[in-house]
């Protein structure tokens, strides 16, 4: 436990990586898509089947839509957060119309979105550098599929009032939770994917400053109440790398003087720092957590196998943090496994060292929990 709960009790949030359920991920679902690609290597998603199965074995295609998340479904239930936020960097479309300009185009068919609504997400987050893949018209379409299944989105939609637009769900103690989502060019976002007010996109940062910072501020002062819990929900920085540039760190910092609880980094490939500022949770990067990478060489050193389904707990009546719990999984025939003792203790022994301030153990159960913090000046 950290911190004080206060008397108002406490409010548990799930939150986890990248979710990207297209390319190979689609093609292992039960209606695939068109697996025609156009990258530099790879012109056929199968073939990202293909790399997973040569380094973990086959994979029993097609699979039920529970596959790609594995033992983290028995997490969640086991946990059960009041609140489950997830990224879903793809898009939800049937379309062929690849977005110019792009390397990489991810997309899941329509009909494979089981493999999405069986985490029962309470916000859908997609401000990200996938959403987009397939052009404005993929968006829409992604828009009205997970509208249609009951999902809510945050970060991107018809206009720029849809896009910036927070989700608000109502917390049992009868305050509102509210996650706010952005996109920030750094983490590839083309500046042409932007909302406007007639336009469909992505709530879009173009630069981390503290003009970007004063904006994001004025919009959640506009929103919030008293009794409300903000999670400010933000795709940013590149795909390797334990660094966290001085910029970002300020932008999160100005989040927090501002009126958000709870930073929700994505977009790295790996984990990376934890921070507590102001008793405040600061995710620099939640890396992947389901996805088709298996198998693709390169960056072994940063073990972007491993995968944490993070839950944190925070006081109901003033969103200080409570409590973290980090739960360590392995992705193995495109499947989350639970990581083994050596590979959780790696994990604890790295994030402990980068971390700012923020030191975690491993528990009985072999999760890692924030023991202690301390909170630096602002960069």
């Amino acid at each position: 436990m950290v911190g004080h709960s206060g008397s108002g009790g406490t409010v548990t949030l799930f939150v986890c990586g990248d979710v990207m359920l297209g390319r190979g991920v689609d093609q292992i679902l039960a209606r695939p898509g068109d697996p025609a690609l156009r990258e530099g290597y790879v012109t056929d998603a199968r073939s990202y089947v293909s790399m997973a199965e040569a380094v973990s074995g086959a994979i029993p295609a097609p699979v039920d839509p529970s596959w790609p998340w594995g033992e983290a479904l028995g997490l969640l239930e086991a946990s059960a957060p009041d609140v489950r936020i997830v990224n879903l960097e793809t898009s939800v479309t049937g379309s062929d119309t690849f977005e110019p300009g792009k390397a990489v185009h991810y997309r899941m068919h329509p009909a494979n979105l089981p493999a999405l609504t069986v985490a029962r997400p309470d916000v859908t987050v997609l401000a990200n550098n996938h959403v987009q893949d397939f052009g404005r018209a993929g968006l829409e379409e992604t828009l009205d599929v997970l509208h249609g299944a009951g999902l809510r989105t945050a970060g991107a939609g018809r206009s720029a009032e849809e896009a910036y637009a927070p989700v608000a769900v109502p917390l049992p103690h009868g305050g509102r939770l509210l996650v706010f989502a952005l996109g920030v060019s750094n983490s590839g976002i083309p500046a042409g994917w932007a909302a406007r007010a007639d336009r469909p996109g992505v709530a879009y940062v173009p630069e981390l400053s503290p003009a970007t910072a004063a904006a994001a501020v004025r919009h959640i002062r506009q929103v919030k109440r008293a009794g409300d819990i903000v999670v400010v929900s933000v795709h940013w920085g590149s795909n390797w790398g334990y660094l966290v540039p001085r910029d970002q760190r300020r932008f999160a910092h100005a989040l927090v003087d501002g009126g958000a609880d709870v930073v929700h980094g994505h977009s790295s490939h790996h984990p990376r720092p934890v921070e507590v500022y102001r008793n405040r949770l600061i995710l620099h990067g939640c890396g992947d957590f389901v996805d088709d990478y298996e198998g693709i060489p390169g960056y072994e050193a940063y073990r972007d196998d491993l995968r944490i389904a993070y839950f944190v707990t925070v006081a109901a009546d003033t969103g200080a943090l409570t409590g973290l719990r980090m739960s360590p999984l392995l992705a193995r025939r495109m499947r989350l496994e639970p990581a083994p003792p050596e590979d959780r203790a790696w994990l604890q022994a790295t994030l402990d060292r980068i971390s700012y301030g923020a030191h975690l153990a491993l528990d009985a159960e072999g999760a890692l929990t924030l023991t202690q913090h301390t909170t630096g000046a602002t960069p």
